[in-house]
């Protein structure tokens, strides 16, 4: 899947490569890009970090909402994983708001070489009515879509089988991964996932 051979999906190395606010060639390049989106205060960061096995390569905003770049991470010198700016901040303006929103519009309205959208939610929220939606934009624009839900391990046995059931009914006919950043959970299905079987 994607063209990365099965042995890939063993991470061995990762480096930031470029932070981009608009057209640039590295959107272009014939590698495949993994892009994670989702919500300010998911995790997102964390969990991208989690699967780098890294501990602070993918840096989270110091303020939510704050970070509006997209920035770009080399992986194994084949491909890339994607860090697409949260949405969703309260306290953000309207006008940042519909900055934020035009932004992740335009990446994904990009034809690139290969891409696979990985959708973050929160396993314990579950999806907000601005995830439904960050989901209808990925469709429209014909986005190949992983859904996660992270933050697993805030939830006790009883609370994680009511979500799982709540979550798939809000978005019927997705492959949902619970998963947490903090643990660890989830991550080889995650990978999996992305990557395919030998």
């Amino acid at each position: 899947i994607y063209g990365i051979p099965f042995m890939d999906m063993q991470i061995k190395i990762s480096e930031f490569k470029k932070s981009i606010r608009g057209t640039d060639d590295i959107v272009f390049e014939e590698k495949t890009q993994f892009a994670f989106i989702g919500r300010s205060n998911v995790g997102k960061s964390s969990l991208m970090n989690c699967l780098l096995e890294e501990t602070d390569l993918v840096k989270s905003g110091k303020t939510p909402g704050k970070t509006k770049d997209i920035n770009f991470f080399l992986i194994n010198h084949s491909f890339y994983f994607v860090d697409l700016p949260g949405y969703g901040y309260a306290k953000m303006s309207p006008a940042e708001r519909e900055q934020m929103a035009r932004m992740i519009q335009w990446y994904f309205f990009q034809e690139v070489y290969e891409r696979k959208a990985i959708l973050v939610l929160d396993a314990k929220v579950g999806p907000m009515p601005m995830d439904i939606e960050m989901l209808r934009i990925l469709r429209e624009h014909r986005q190949d879509v992983l859904i996660v839900a992270n933050k697993a391990d805030a939830l006790n046995q009883r609370e994680r089988s009511a979500q799982m059931r709540a979550i798939a009914a809000e978005i019927p006919g997705m492959e949902i991964i619970f998963c947490s950043a903090k643990t660890g959970e989830g991550k080889q299905e995650i990978l999996k996932a992305l990557f395919g079987k030998s």
